[in-house]
């Protein structure tokens, strides 16, 4: 285990308890979640260090690193990602005017990169993890990189994404700053994460499977994310709501509560989240856009 002494966003070193969660898939172990008492980031803290967070993704359950899983909410994980896919190239598209160079970060098996492909960008992927590197190496028949420090300076790229996938890094500072340094300076950089202020956070409180401890190192809310990436010369200028990470969040958080789904809850929690978000723009995730200043 490591210990995070000074917070990512502000630089502060005074921190307070802001809640204990349960690593729910794979080792049952408790962890803290802290909040910097200057800026409110949240991270967990102490967290395991880079030698042994590797163990705590081996599950068949972890989706974005296997192309299997079984189980009812896996499948209908499976079934709106072909639907958000096509949404995030739409996406892209617009933001980019027309086909590019793509980077994905943090790209599992490949699944975007591989529409994105399709849809005639020119694609380069970042995955630490051995076996899901391998499987969209293979499907994409292309380099996937093991970190963001093998890219080169002359490496540019019209799009970056990061989708559900900034919350693991551990150094924020230095990851950001090499995304600054990958993205053309005219570039788009689009982060994905989940929003610890959401209605659904504050409902199933230490069950919000968002948490996700100890994989998720951090939890931005809209302020604090913006703060981080303003030290970075990158300016956020949108954000897009992620209406169905409401229910597929809602459903996983039942199931830690209770050991089943309760599919009526999920769906109930899920409608009253993004209508409360309508209001005040907290959805249970959201997509920011930035570029650079």
């Amino acid at each position: 285990m490591e210990t995070v002494i000074q917070c990512p966003v502000c630089g502060k070193d005074l921190f307070r308890p802001y809640m204990t969660c349960k690593d729910y898939l794979v080792s049952s172990q408790e962890f803290t979640i802290q909040q910097c008492e200057s800026c409110s980031f949240r991270f967990t803290n102490p967290r395991p260090d880079p030698s042994s967070i590797g163990s705590y993704y081996k599950s068949d359950q972890y989706i974005s690193h296997n192309d299997s899983g079984s189980g009812l909410i896996n499948v209908a994980y499976r079934a709106v990602r072909n639907y958000t896919l096509r949404s995030k190239l739409n996406l892209i598209n617009r933001l980019n005017g027309n086909a590019g160079s793509l980077l994905d970060v943090g790209c599992g098996t490949g699944a975007f990169l591989q529409i994105c492909k399709s849809g005639g960008w020119q694609v380069m992927g970042m995955e630490p993890d051995d076996d899901a590197r391998r499987i969209s190496a293979d499907k994409l028949q292309i380099v996937i990189k093991q970190r963001l420090s093998d890219f080169s300076d002359t490496n540019k790229f019209d799009v970056i994404t990061l989708w559900h996938v900034l919350e693991h890094i551990a150094d924020l500072n230095e990851a950001v700053s090499k995304l600054h340094e990958l993205l053309d300076s005219r570039g788009t950089l689009l982060i994905a994460v989940p929003n610890s202020d959401s209605y659904d956070a504050q409902f199933f409180k230490q069950y919000w499977a968002a948490y996700d401890v100890p994989r998720h190192l951090h939890h931005f809310t809209p302020s604090t994310i913006q703060q981080l990436f303003q030290k970075h010369n990158l300016k956020l200028i949108d954000k897009r709501p992620m209406v169905f990470d409401a229910f597929y969040i809602a459903m996983l958080s039942t199931q830690y509560i209770s050991g089943e789904t309760d599919y009526l809850k999920s769906v109930r929690v899920g409608l009253t989240s993004n209508n409360y978000a309508k209001q005040t723009g907290h959805y249970s995730s959201l997509i920011y856009i930035f570029k650079q200043c």
